[in-house]
């Protein structure tokens, strides 16, 4: 699978070859510190000022860098895939070296702080339910008010939890027909094209 790099991205990353390839591995450990810490406008500005640059550069030039190795260790792509990828990118073949080898060291490391980034979000393990019918209260003798009541077991942070529901049938029904049209959604070419890039 190949990268589908944006004109803006392209833009930024045109910064790399104007410089030594010690920096650009420099730029390397300071987009994977991005990642773990956020950005640190003092490392910009002195790189800036040793490059004789501006600071706006910089920062580009490591943003650029820092979704390239992270698009590319989100979606695992192989060493011949990296190296086609940035193909289009018109950079020296040493340079294009370099960037593999940043790719393959620090992969592992990328997807590890992508993982922690990740929300966990609660998992389905299973369902109860319930149809209450009242018939009658002692004000209006002839009423029917039917209520599904639902027990939903999720899990959660290692262990269990239990959220409990209570509708009536019709919001049910109603609930049921937009999750299908959803569902059926998901087989759409353009849905499909989006939880790819999603990815």
């Amino acid at each position: 699978m190949l990268l589908d790099l944006s004109e803006e991205h392209k833009e930024h990353l045109a910064f790399l070859p104007q410089v030594d390839h010690a920096v650009v591995a420099e730029f390397g450990r300071i987009a994977v510190e991005f990642l773990r810490r956020g950005a640190n406008p003092k490392i910009y500005d002195g790189a800036a000022r040793k490059l004789n640059v501006s600071s706006d550069t910089v920062q580009h030039g490591v943003e650029g860098l820092t979704y390239l190795l992270t698009e590319s260790s989100k979606l695992m792509i192989s060493e011949l895939d990296f190296q086609d990828s940035i193909l289009v990118l018109g950079f020296p073949e040493e340079l294009n070296k370099l960037l593999l080898q940043l790719y393959l060291d620090n992969r592992k490391e990328i997807r590890a702080i992508l993982s922690e980034l990740a929300p966990d979000l609660p998992s389905y393990h299973s369902l109860e339910w319930r149809l209450d019918v009242q018939l009658a209260s002692r004000s209006l003798r002839q009423q029917i008010k039917p209520a599904v009541t639902i027990k939903l077991h999720l899990n959660r942070d290692g262990g269990r939890s239990t959220e409990l529901l209570q509708t009536d049938p019709a919001t049910l029904l109603h609930l049921t027909q937009q999750l299908e049209r959803a569902l059926e959604e998901t087989g759409t070419r353009h849905c499909r094209r989006v939880m790819r890039n999603i990815k």
